[in-house]
């Protein structure tokens, strides 16, 4: 028992341990002052968003980039709320702010991927740039892309996302768990096998798109639109895929309000992961749920005495450790450092709660904007 416990617990912090050293291999991008040239449109899929439109469209009108580079198609997913009164009020007040909003067709299983797709045929522009309803853009958000896009090569952008309030011990948890998420994926960069990425603030070309089929083969999945490009693209040409690390490029949105919700989210999460055809991206998966597993199960072998309290508490406080290394440079980059001070606790929390959220996404479907999904 101690050997299987000293395997899994080492292939971990190796695992880890090579995002904590991929992490700061990923250089900080330094802008310049230059013209700024790129035009892009900007593909927001919503149902339902009433209450977080108001936040979202206020930053659409602080960007600083140029008013006729850009445009914004709004794809509206059959929402009953006055989303779309929302969206034309903000249009008729800001009348220099390029503003569409289409109505979805649905044609798969996936709602958000038929709106892109939509959207994409609709737009202008090569570059698309997509992010969610419930979000809020910096201000230089557009200038960093045209930055990346004018001095490299790249044809798909994978930017940071994270929460923009933790008053709450739970929304701290939720905040910690999107950091370390990040930290993944920025280390997963690092070392050179990229493997994650978040919708919220994803760009693309047209091209490239087009080029890879766009969300062919994935369209029975509910979710995923995110991932499955960037596992396509990965396959396609991996130096054309770039991850812009900074601090002007950050897109936040908003943590989950209870746990109903928070579990109905992870098991959407988690149900696609299944479908990954990244061969890191699931060994990654796999040695997160084993070691958390283990945690989960050495409780239980010390009340029976298969093992000591001494191997417990060492197993615990080296995964604690590394995952703390890795957790750490991500709230530094994100300027969140002030959160860790719950870390400890949700360190205690979460073995479990990850075990639940994979466990019940092999049984159960989920919820995602008032629709059922099944696994």
């Amino acid at each position: 028992m101690l050997i299987i416990i000293f395997i899994i617990t080492l292939s971990y912090v190796l695992l880890i341990g090579s995002f904590v050293i991929g992490f700061d291999k990923v250089p900080v991008l330094q802008l310049k002052d230059a013209v700024v040239t790129t035009k892009f449109s900007i593909v927001i899929p919503f149902r339902n968003e009433a209450e977080n439109l108001p936040q979202l469209l206020k930053s659409i009108a602080q960007l600083e980039y140029p008013m006729p580079l850009f445009e914004i198609l709004f794809v509206d997913d059959e929402s009953t709320d006055n989303s779309v009164a929302i969206i034309s009020d903000f249009v008729r007040q800001f009348k220099f702010v390029n503003i569409s909003v289409v109505k979805n067709k649905r044609i798969t299983n996936s709602p958000k991927k038929d709106a892109i797709t939509k959207a994409i045929d609709l737009a202008k522009y090569d570059w698309i740039v997509t992010t969610d309803a419930d979000c809020e853009l910096p201000v230089y958000w557009l200038d960093v892309f045209d930055h990346a896009i004018r001095t490299t090569d790249a044809k798909m952008l994978v930017a940071p996302v994270t929460f923009n309030l933790a008053n709450s011990f739970f929304e701290r948890f939720q905040l910690l768990d999107i950091l370390s998420l990040q930290g993944a994926t920025i280390g997963g960069f690092g070392v050179g096998k990229p493997f994650l990425c978040n919708g919220a603030n994803l760009a693309y070309t047209k091209d490239i798109f087009r080029s890879l089929n766009g969300f062919d083969g994935n369209t029975d999945i509910a979710s995923g639109d995110d991932i499955f490009m960037l596992e396509k693209a990965v396959k396609r040409d991996q130096s054309a895929v770039l991850y812009v690390k900074h601090d002007q490029a950050i897109v936040t949105t908003t943590s989950q309000p209870n746990f109903k919700a928070l579990k109905s989210q992870r098991v959407r999460w988690a149900a696609k992961t299944t479908h990954y055809k990244n061969a890191f991206g699931k060994l990654t998966g796999f040695l997160v749920l084993l070691m958390n597993s283990l945690l989960v199960c050495l409780p239980l072998l010390w009340l029976l005495q298969v093992i000591s309290l001494k191997t417990l508490a060492y197993a615990f406080a080296v995964k604690c450790l590394i995952d703390f290394l890795l957790l750490f440079k991500s709230a530094r980059f994100f300027g969140q450092e002030r959160y860790l001070s719950s870390y400890f606790f949700s360190s205690l929390f979460y073995p479990f709660f990850n075990v639940y959220i994979a466990f019940t996404s092999l049984f159960k479907g989920y919820r995602w904007k008032d629709r059922a999904f099944m696994k």
